[in-house]
């Protein structure tokens, strides 16, 4: 029983994920990891096929052995943030609401330059 309902949250924590991705408000990372944490308890197949995907995989491993986020994720997660943030200020018809956009904004800059920076060396692939 257990491991069915870890299963569930793994799979709504990884659409949430995969939603995150689209869905600047919504944090991709935390959903990811989730998602994989609960498969470590529940599927070892689930587990693999997450951190095998060839998008998910790398960004989740990098996170999960301290490496930390490569630069350029960091700067097109920010840089699509606050486009989508202005878009969204523009078109809100309630004036009252476009200031508490900056506070999801702020929070997730924050967080994202908080965040170690991977090292090239450590994100490329071992030479054969």
């Amino acid at each position: 029983m257990t491991k069915l309902l870890l299963n569930v949250i793994g799979t709504i924590a990884l659409i949430l994920g995969i939603v995150g991705i689209f869905v600047p408000l919504l944090p991709t990372t935390p959903f990811l990891l989730l998602a994989s944490a609960c498969y470590v308890r529940s599927s070892t197949r689930m587990n693999n096929l997450l951190i095998g995907n060839r998008h998910l995989g790398p960004y989740l491993v990098a996170i999960q052995t301290g490496q930390g986020i490569p630069l350029r994720s960091k700067i097109v997660a920010i840089a699509m943030l606050w486009a989508s943030l202005a878009f969204s200020a523009w078109y809100v018809p309630l004036t009252w609401v476009r200031p508490l956009l900056l506070i999801p904004g702020i929070g997730v800059t924050w967080y994202l330059l908080k965040m170690k920076t991977a090292n090239k060396e450590a994100n490329r692939p071992p030479s054969a």
